[in-house]
């Protein structure tokens, strides 16, 4: 078995992790990883290996990189664009590994290779140091659309929406994907009027969206607040089906989520239906739409039909299907739920499951029970956690727990509004006006700092003229 054979495998099996793994294992126990006679051979192993485990696991590129280096194995420019693909994986490995990388680069002498570039620029991207992938553009010579792009997604990344706008204004070349980072640069900084407006002009000038451009688009309109977002994802909508041949698993995603957060949920389960091939997203997306729209019965009854057709829910799908559960007092099921997901399902609760447990058993009235799942948390409750619980404390008039919750969140939310109004209303709904006059002052001063929400301050303003 010689090296060209492995190779060749290696090359073939690029996106099936075990057989890369098996591979990899033989260059060791056969020691073709290490030969120093020849001067290519380990480079070109090294670089196609580095590159295998790019989409499966990042984080084994980079110490193949470091191993490489140890067996003098001369890195090349394909090794570097592979590595900074790598870093920008995570923001973890970016963080970590874009300095010494880039010098690394810098002293091997590959900075002058245009695609090394690239990637690069996208790592700093990444890391969203503007500063930096100024100073890597302007060091390409005849920077390609690519390039440009990168460039864009930067301005985007900082909310530098104005350079951005002059940037691409100024390209000389512009693809499906540089009207989409400027679209997705306004989705970031929540402009989507402005996002919607750059998609119409880009349909104007005859640009086909991509699936990555319907997804945002989408989101925007679905995030307006105006009845007018309804109206233009609807026209989107009827765009994707004159236009597109297959409706793709994101872009019925993308429809049903839009549906479902404007609250049309015959259209949102139409599209689910029509849809050829469903991922768990598509699961996600339809139960969460039914539960946030009162429909919780039949957002529960999809999560049974969703396992009977084989598919594994994730942490997103057990949100939504708590979320149906304290919307309907369903404590018992909750609880099964929450159980389920470690023991059958090996996914670690995170802090929006503890929030949806919290708000259950706080529906429920089951205070105490919810005051103590909230101090045996294996972390910190954070501030949707603790929101929950007063929320709770709220609706059941439970004035002293109320006011312990309250100071917790007030520590960690010291200028927001919320929890001031919801303190006062407790302790007014009780007659302690002292108390609700005191809170009243204190967010006043609070106010000096940050911008109090009208909700709040009207809140508060019936509670003291009632």
């Amino acid at each position: 078995m010689n090296s060209e054979y492995l190779l060749q495998h290696l090359q073939r099996f690029l996106e099936r992790p075990n057989q890369i793994k098996q591979i990899h294992s033989l260059l060791i126990t056969t020691a073709l990883l290490f030969n120093t006679a020849s001067k290519w051979k380990p480079t070109l192993l090294y670089n196609t290996l580095i590159r295998a485990y790019l989409n499966i696991i990042p984080h084994c590129s980079l110490t193949l990189f470091t191993f490489m280096l140890h067996h003098q194995a001369p890195p090349n420019g394909h090794t570097f664009t592979s590595l900074f693909k790598a870093a920008s994986t995570s923001q973890s490995l970016a963080s970590l590994s874009c300095s010494p990388l880039h010098a690394q680069a810098l002293k091997r002498g590959f900075l002058t290779d245009s695609f090394v570039q690239t990637s690069l620029l996208g790592l700093y991207a990444k890391l969203g140091s503007l500063s930096n992938v100024r100073k890597v553009f302007e060091k390409i010579l005849n920077p390609c659309i690519v390039a440009c792009n990168v460039m864009l997604d930067a301005f985007g990344r900082n909310g530098d929406m104005g350079s951005a706008l002059f940037f691409f204004d100024r390209m000389s070349e512009k693809d499906v994907v540089s009207w989409t980072s400027v679209i997705n640069g306004f989705v970031r900084s929540k402009q989507f009027a402005k996002a919607i407006w750059v998609f119409e002009k880009m349909i104007e000038f005859s640009v086909k969206p991509s699936e990555a451009t319907y997804v945002n688009v989408l989101s925007c309109c679905a995030n307006l607040e105006e009845q007018r977002g309804f109206y233009q994802g609807r026209q989107i909508h009827g765009h994707i089906f004159r236009n597109e041949g297959v409706m793709t698993v994101f872009m019925g995603t993308a429809l049903i989520d839009f549906y479902g957060k404007r609250g049309h949920l015959d259209f949102a389960f139409r599209v689910f239906n029509q849809m050829l091939d469903r991922e768990v997203c598509s699961w996600n997306a339809m139960i969460s739409s039914f539960a946030c729209n009162g429909r919780e019965k039949e957002a529960l009854d999809l999560f049974e039909k969703m396992k009977v057709d084989g598919m594994c829910p994730n942490e997103v799908t057990f949100v939504a299907v708590l979320t149906a559960c304290a919307r309907t007092k369903r404590v018992q099921l909750g609880s099964q739920f929450f159980q389920s997901m470690w023991c059958q399902y090996g996914i670690v609760p995170i802090m929006e499951h503890y929030g949806c447990m919290v708000d259950l058993l706080g529906r429920a009235g089951l205070l105490t029970q919810a005051t103590e799942f909230v101090n045996t948390m294996p972390f910190q409750p954070d501030a949707s956690v603790l929101g929950a619980l007063l929320g709770a404390c709220k609706i059941h008039g439970a004035i002293e727990l109320g006011n312990e919750v309250g100071r917790r969140l007030l520590e960690l939310q010291p200028r927001h509004c919320g929890p001031y109004v919801a303190l006062s209303t407790i302790n007014a709904d009780k007659e302690r006006w002292d108390r609700a006059a005191d809170l009243r002052k204190a967010m006043v001063e609070a106010g000096k700092n940050t911008k109090i929400g009208i909700e709040g301050t009207l809140l508060l303003l019936v509670k003291w003229t009632d």
